[in-house]
């Protein structure tokens, strides 16, 4: 029985962990140290990276039996101080690939921020997102020109899924009352810009748009205050919230009331892009 057992443990199946660890004492050779130490106990370095400042993130491939045995290991270690070692979550995953974690709000914990100069994060953490075939209803803030839906269209690209502008000005105003046969699909990511839905939609629009929310499909609303405040949905609709800023500490702010929103007048002095 005990033979038997241990070639259980031999044959266990490897998959992926994440281990991250502080660094107390940073001397020469400590990568090398962890490295050797993870090359004796025959467990793979898929990706490395520094995350944040004075810590290293690693993706490895391994046994749950060798991961016991590292975590017993690491944490005899003076030099490091373990922080992580589990499962990757998609949080750990980009952490990794882009050496840093995404912010989250600390009250709103389905709320992240982003700035400009981490659009290439932004799309790889939508990207991952888009990749699901059930519905999530994203909602994302920001100024004029900030990148907001060029970041939503190059993450269903990278995610391999089609755009559809439900409403839009990226190019031209565009406002959709109805869909082709062919556009009701899980493959697509219906864009919704909330600002020009509530200012330029008619009551055909917003069945169309009542017919998306229905639909087990991904659907990003670009400035969902403006969307909720005026419409039957409300914030806890969302599954995520995404700010984009150009810099930290920028306020994302709406130079309208609702009434002019709403009255058919001038929008002068409200990009809504």
């Amino acid at each position: 029985m005990e033979k038997f057992h241990s070639c259980e443990v031999h044959m266990e199946e490897k998959k992926e962990w994440y281990l991250e660890y502080e660094i107390k004492i940073n001397r020469p050779g400590l990568l090398g140290d962890i490295s050797s130490l993870l090359g004796m106990l025959s467990i793979n370095i898929i990706t490395i990276n520094g995350i944040d400042q004075g810590s290293r993130g690693l993706l490895i491939l391994s046994t749950k039996h060798q991961i016991e045995r590292l975590a017993l290991i690491l944490q005899t270690m003076e030099t490091i101080n373990l922080v992580k070692l589990r499962e990757p979550t998609l949080w750990d995953r980009l952490a990794v690939r882009h050496g840093r974690y995404i912010q989250r709000d600390a009250d709103d914990k389905k709320t992240f921020r982003f700035i400009r100069d981490e659009i290439g994060l932004l799309v790889d953490f939508m990207s991952e997102i888009f990749k699901g075939e059930d519905h999530r209803l994203i909602g994302i803030r920001g100024m004029p020109r900030v990148g907001k839906t060029e970041s939503v269209v190059a993450a269903s690209v990278s995610a391999n899924k089609r755009w559809l502008f439900v409403s839009s000005t990226l190019l031209k105003q565009t406002i959709r009352n109805n869909l082709i046969e062919g556009e009701y699909s899980d493959k697509y990511v219906y864009i919704i810009d909330g600002a020009v839905s509530i200012r330029r939609g008619n009551e055909k629009h917003w069945q169309l748009i009542r017919e998306i929310m229905r639909l087990p499909a991904i659907k990003v609303i670009e400035h969902p205050d403006l969307f909720v405040a005026n419409s039957e949905y409300r914030l806890e609709d969302f599954d995520y919230i995404i700010e984009l800023r150009n810099e930290p500490g920028e306020e994302i702010i709406y130079n309208v009331d609702r009434q002019n929103l709403l009255s058919g007048n001038s929008i002068d002095g409200f990009d809504y892009k």
